[in-house]
């Protein structure tokens, strides 16, 4: 028998690869000239392949339509340990750095992506490169692809199919989203997608831009609604970006009128940072960013705090560095965000990933309706997906073998 997988990210090359443990031919299609594309971006940040986090904690980083137990029971499928230990099969040592996060030893993608290539020729999976996904049907039990291979029009029929083309972001590696309209045709449900994992759009004072444009809030809390955050932001001519904001990306999305909370000195009460200016003289402003030793960053933002500038009393200002308001515009581009939100409805697919309406299509990886930061939970997220939709074409395939 015939299984077909559609797209060669991290999803569709797990898939892949689990798909060839059994006994039937896999064909692998991708839509742009090589594969991997995406991974090898990944691997300009070192390549952050997971997290060291204990699963019950690990699987509830995971945000969507998803029922509740489903991450733990996907991970459940394929973990951490599980990806580390599938790195060191195809000679990649892992480690675990300072943050919990899991990194290769060498820092770099290529490597890894050109072994695991290699490993999935020698299981005997066939790649075609070129090949974009327009049309899928089902006849007489088995699922019809049409591909646009540069210009030429290439059908094929398999008895399983697993899609795993991508999100919205990074569209220059192929996961553009335009599969979309495709599958709305057969009836599938698809929550919009929105960019995650993003920077936001801020309307700066120019003078703070002048004074800390690319300089970091370093050790700061970050507060949305009633969830609160700890870690770094960067300033941008745009806005701000950085991983403390990037978790609070679906909190931002919910508001009409989105907007952050700083605390520039979170180890620090109000009462406690007034009472180191109680002998300030002169400039308030400029004695507190000594005082307190703000950063670049952190003194530009307060030297250029909106309103009663002239009228701060220690208390009053350790207040607002306690709480600091930024309005927020609008999020970054989907194209320029690190991964998207939005996708097919789990409400669409069984517990093993397959589409309900058509018997024997799968779906893994960044286009099913989910979202996660980064710290490795993108990767993982899509290993474990793949793996899943895998294994459930494996058993589809053997339920259909019984039955004819």
């Amino acid at each position: 028998m015939e299984i077909a997988i559609v797209g060669g990210g991290p999803a569709g090359l797990r898939a892949a690869q689990v798909a060839a443990a059994g006994t039937h031919h896999v064909t692998l299609y991708e839509g742009k000239p090589s594969v991997g594309r995406k991974f090898l971006i990944a691997g300009r940040g070192g390549l952050n392949l997971t997290h060291s986090e204990p699963i019950h904690q690990f699987a509830t980083r995971y945000t969507g339509s998803h029922s509740d137990g489903y991450w733990t029971s996907l991970l459940d499928d394929f973990d951490n340990q599980a990806l580390r230990e599938w790195a060191a099969d195809l000679g990649i040592e892992t480690f675990i750095g300072t943050s919990g996060r899991v990194f290769p030893k060498e820092f770099k993608a290529a490597p890894l992506l050109r072994r695991w290539v290699e490993c999935l020729r020698s299981l005997g999976v066939e790649f075609k490169v070129n090949h974009r996904l327009q049309v899928i049907t089902q006849h007489d039990g088995r699922l019809h692809l049409g591909f646009n291979n540069q210009g030429k029009r290439v059908d094929v029929k398999a008895d399983a199919v697993i899609l795993a083309l991508g999100g919205a972001s990074w569209p220059m590696t192929g996961s553009d989203g335009v599969w979309c309209s495709l599958l709305r045709d057969l009836g599938i449900e698809i929550t919009p997608f929105a960019p995650a994992n993003c920077g936001w759009e801020v309307n700066w004072n120019p003078d703070i831009l002048k004074e800390a444009e690319g300089a970091p809030l370093k050790n700061v809390r970050v507060s949305c609604d009633d969830k609160t955050i700890s870690g770094e932001l960067l300033i941008t001519k745009y806005g701000l970006e950085g991983g403390a904001l990037y978790q609070l990306g679906r909190f931002l999305r919910s508001q009409k009128k989105p907007f952050l909370t700083i605390d520039l000195k979170p180890s620090f009460d109000a009462p406690i940072l007034a009472n180191k200016l109680t002998h300030a003289s002169g400039d308030l402003v400029a004695a507190a960013i000594a005082s307190w030793r703000l950063g670049k960053a952190a003194a530009a933002l307060l030297k250029y705090l909106p309103g009663r500038e002239n009228h701060w009393t220690p208390l009053s200002l350790a207040e607002s560095v306690k709480s600091l308001a930024i309005p927020l515009i609008r999020p970054r581009p989907i194209a320029e965000a690190i991964s998207s939100a939005g996708g097919i409805a789990f409400s669409e697919l069984d517990e093993s990933l397959m589409v309900n309406r058509l018997p024997g299509l799968f779906v893994a990886g960044e286009m099913l309706d989910w979202e996660a930061p980064t710290g490795g939970y993108l990767l993982q997220g899509s290993f474990a997906t793949g793996t899943r939709a895998a294994k459930g074409a494996l058993e589809f395939l053997e339920s259909t073998s019984h039955r004819s």
